[in-house]
């Protein structure tokens, strides 16, 4: 039987090396007959590093060079962070499987303290989200957020030398790259609600190229999917891009009913706006939007739109 190959395109960081390498030894798993290599790309977000994601941040700001790649035909898959990932995909791409979703939540990372509630009013907290800090200014207004930019093991070394008390990390890279034990405590869902996506892992390729699709739709996850799909339907709505201040998080009961829960908050915590909707998990998008359509009836776009006057 002759060998077939799948190329990767991928970022460089740890993290997404981690990722490609995990989608590669799933695609030879499941096609023995298949061979796979990477393709290593830096994209936008990976080379501003001085500046915070919301001011550089367009969509596409970690995807848009892998999609190229694909375009291009350098590459013919790409592995993304779902948090990562767009709504709208170029002409001709699109998602082709969603992996097993890994722990969602939000860590939290600190030398000093165990938990969140051991912090005192005047704390330094490291994040790059304005998801993240909104729920921290909510929870802790006189708390000093700082940027945080580069890999996990960028923003570690940062916390060692002391550059913040705490810093919040999702909890699915701190896994995957082996530092479990850095975590001090998983924040709870209603504490800091993860990003739409998060914890999941995303194949994107050609939607012509029916070899390859066939290779990869056996990698997805048809929960995770489905829970992703009802948490991009909410943010297409909000029109939101990857680094507003919106969460959203879904889950599907024993019985086959997707709760989901979302929010949009502004920058500082004065302002958040939660909801939560419950339906059969066949409705995710309807769900999506209509939770998305409540929020906003309650000023969700007056909070994003000043963002993006900001």
């Amino acid at each position: 039987m002759s060998q077939r190959l799948i190329r990767i395109a991928t970022r460089k960081s740890p993290l997404a090396l981690w990722q490609a390498n995990h989608v590669a030894k799933l695609i030879r798993q499941n096609n023995p007959e298949i061979t796979t290599e990477l393709v290593k790309m830096s994209t936008q977000g990976d080379k501003i590093l001085d500046s915070p994601l919301a001011k550089i941040g367009g969509k596409g700001l970690f995807v848009k060079e892998l999609e190229q790649g694909l375009i291009d035909g350098l590459a013919d898959i790409a592995v993304h962070s779902m948090k990562d990932v767009p709504v709208e995909f170029p002409p001709g791409l699109g998602l082709v499987a969603i992996l097993e979703r890994h722990d969602p939540r939000d860590a939290f990372v600190s030398n000093r303290f165990s938990n969140l509630g051991e912090l005192p009013s005047d704390v330094k907290i490291g994040t790059s989200s304005l998801r993240r800090q909104c729920q921290i200014n909510e929870n802790f207004p006189t708390a000093e957020i700082l940027s945080l930019r580069g890999n996990v093991n960028t923003r570690l070394k940062k916390l060692d030398e002391g550059d913040y008390d705490a810093i919040i990390l999702a909890t699915a890279g701190l896994e995957r790259l082996g530092f479990a034990s850095r975590i001090r405590q998983r924040l709870p869902v209603d504490v800091s609600l993860p990003a739409i996506g998060q914890g999941a892992i995303g194949i994107e390729s050609r939607k012509e190229d029916e070899k390859v699709l066939g290779a990869i739709a056996k990698l997805n996850d048809a929960e995770t999917a489905i829970c992703v799909r009802a948490e991009r339907a909410m943010n297409e709505r909000l029109q939101g891009g990857c680094q507003v201040p919106i969460a959203g998080f879904a889950e599907i009961s024993s019985e086959g009913e997707l709760t989901l829960k979302g929010l949009v908050g502004s920058p500082d915590g004065r302002k958040m706006l939660r909801a939560t909707v419950n339906g059969s998990a066949d409705d995710a998008e309807t769900l999506g939007q209509g939770l998305a359509d409540d929020l906003l009836s309650r000023g969700a776009d007056r909070i994003l739109k000043a963002l993006y006057r900001s």
